[in-house]
């Protein structure tokens, strides 16, 4: 994380299906699971943003982020709270900041397996897709 602390993400079984994929293509001696060009280095966030625009789509990389914080506010009961703990967002206010100490690690388990089911409609039951996008054609 930026800030230096540790943060656990609880993950669906379908995001660890893309751990287990991605560890057959690790480089050796890394510990990284996406590896960037620099030994060392984990992929940067330019790199993710190049390949979204190289494919024409007209999204960004923090865009993701807000995407998910306002289908938690739009389509699910689960408290902001819960959704600013997922997004590793410190508490503003310092004297709440210091008597709030949780995590919100198994509410956060239950809003990620929530946001797999939303992002992969197919694999889910009782599961709502919102409208679909034309395809992008690119040349």
């Amino acid at each position: 994380m930026k800030a230096g602390k540790a943060h656990v993400v609880p993950l669906s079984p379908a995001a660890v299906d893309v751990f287990n994929r991605a560890a057959a293509l690790r480089t050796e001696g890394s510990d990284l699971v996406f590896y960037g060009l620099k030994r060392g280095r984990s992929l940067s966030d330019m790199t993710l943003l190049k390949v979204l625009r190289d494919s024409g789509e007209p999204f960004t990389v923090h865009g993701f982020r807000s995407a998910f914080r306002d289908w938690v506010a739009e389509q699910t009961s689960f408290a902001g709270e819960v959704a600013e703990a997922a997004l590793a967002h410190a508490i503003p206010n310092k004297v709440e900041a210091a008597y709030k100490r949780t995590d919100f690690l198994q509410k956060r388990r239950k809003l990620m397996e929530a946001w797999a089911a939303y992002c992969e409609p197919r694999a889910a039951r009782n599961v709502v897709q919102l409208g679909k996008r034309e395809p992008v054609t690119t040349k």
